[in-house]
């Protein structure tokens, strides 16, 4: 493998006088750049000739790897008669929508859109129109999309947490101070805040399982006790399975945790990578949005359903439909944390190995990992120096704490697993390494160039 980026590093560079920063989203930022030549089933080549092993899948988007040839196929066949109608009805819109309703427990009618982001802001709107109420409760460290309400303690440094912490310019004072934040597996949290805040909370809006770092699982009990504090207060619960949904099961993890939310937003593994995502719940609450006759909840979206995306939707639940995908990912994401595990006691470190099903993170910092302020506990020079070094030797983790869930796919085999475990192993003794020989250069005056 060739370890040099210079192509990727140029082109990055070249990016940077067309495009702010170089990358068409805020949390593509590489270091060293990455320039993406092609991605196939569960590997990648970046524009230097350097082929990984690739375990991020376009966050996680990709659960039938990169490029599947029954999804082209029939999104092909699709946009042969037209890829945007936009002001009609295509049969597959129908039979998708008849899927997702038949597959997700507590959906009755649901509407395609184009985005996670999108589905959140729909679902809030809705609880919002529904209650009459305007404040949210999210968790802090969770993350939902984009828009106002939701953008705020997401990444948060160790003194904003809980504190007013939004994450951009520009963000509405009114959306920020709307949004109430819990602390994750705390029901007592979030108890006193309904408590606190009686008749005024429209719903409460949490990723089941929090994949926004490194996983976050749900105690016994937890989110049942969620279900009835909304239920006492008369606020929605708003399960966001843009992650969780399809990846874990037809169902979700609300089927896997046989727990009803009233709204829930998914996407990402929804269509392999493709832009589509959707909100779906009970009928009576669905008919709320102006697309029924008399509905008062504005939804639109220009993209909307668009024939390509829901063919990619379609073929992509077909290929999940019988379990023998997800019974393969489980299957190897339970092999690399068991393998990740053994390879961490070998080395002696404080370091922790979440996850679930096919999702696995190494975290460098003592378990137990519940909440939060946990997550802060991982020690962030020897992470980011792991995935390096992991990149060096052929396989691509994102570098990022706040992108740290790396997942597998369908494509991944049993030799991929192997293979990675090895780079494991000896990224983290060159991490170590390195860490160590910069610390005692520091020690002695000399400064790293």
């Amino acid at each position: 493998m060739n370890n040099q980026f210079t192509q990727s590093t140029r082109l990055a560079e070249r990016a940077t006088r067309v495009i702010p920063g170089g990358v068409n989203s805020g949390r593509r930022q590489i270091d060293p750049p990455l320039v993406v030549r092609w991605a196939r089933g569960a590997h990648m080549e970046d524009a230097d000739g350097n082929r990984m092993i690739d375990y991020w899948g376009g966050a996680g988007s990709a659960v039938l790897g990169h490029s599947n040839p029954t999804v082209n196929e029939r999104v092909e066949s699709a946009i042969k008669n037209g890829v945007l109608i936009g002001t009609a009805l295509t049969p597959g819109e129908i039979e998708l929508a008849e899927r997702v309703v038949d597959y997700v427990p507590s959906i009755e009618q649901v509407l395609l859109c184009t985005s996670g982001t999108q589905a959140t802001y729909f679902a809030i709107r809705l609880s919002r129109a529904v209650t009459g109420r305007e404040k949210l409760v999210k968790m802090q460290g969770s993350y939902h999309g984009y828009h106002d309400s939701v953008l705020r303690n997401v990444h948060s440094t160790p003194d904003r947490v809980y504190a007013r912490d939004p994450h951009s310019a520009g963000m509405l004072p009114a959306a920020v101070d709307n949004t109430l934040i819990c602390r994750y597996n705390d029901l007592h949290s979030a108890r006193s805040m309904f408590e606190a805040h009686v008749g005024e909370i429209a719903a409460l809006i949490i990723e089941p399982l929090v994949h926004n770092g490194p996983t976050l699982v749900p105690d016994p009990g937890y989110l049942e006790g969620l279900r009835a504090i909304c239920d006492d207060h008369g606020a929605l619960l708003i399960f966001d399975e843009v992650v969780t949904g399809f990846r874990h099961g037809m169902g979700g993890y609300q089927e896997i945790a046989n727990i009803r939310p009233d709204l829930t937003t998914g996407g990402k593994a929804f269509a392999s990578g493709w832009p589509i995502a959707f909100l779906g719940g009970a009928r009576w609450l669905m008919e709320r949005f102006n697309t029924s006759p008399g509905g008062d909840v504005g939804w639109s979206g220009t993209c909307n359903g668009n024939t390509g995306c829901v063919a990619a939707a379609l073929a992509t639940l077909d290929l999940l439909s019988d379990g023998t995908v997800h019974t393969h990912i489980t299957r190897l994401g339970e092999r690399m944390r068991t393998g990740l595990h053994e390879i961490v006691e070998e080395a002696g470190i404080p370091a922790t190995v979440t996850g679930y099903g096919s999702i696995f993170t190494l975290w460098f910092a003592e378990g137990p990992i519940n909440n939060y302020e946990q997550v802060l506990r991982n020690d962030s020079v020897l992470f980011k120096s792991y995935r390096q070094e992991l990149r060096q030797r052929g396989v691509w983790e994102k570098p990022d704490m706040h992108g740290a869930r790396s997942c597998v796919s369908a494509c991944h085999t049993d030799h991929d697993i192997d293979l990675t475990l090895t780079a494991a192993r000896d990224s983290l003794k060159a991490a170590l390494s390195r860490i160590a020989a910069s610390r005692k250069r520091k020690h002695q005056g000399v400064l790293d160039v």
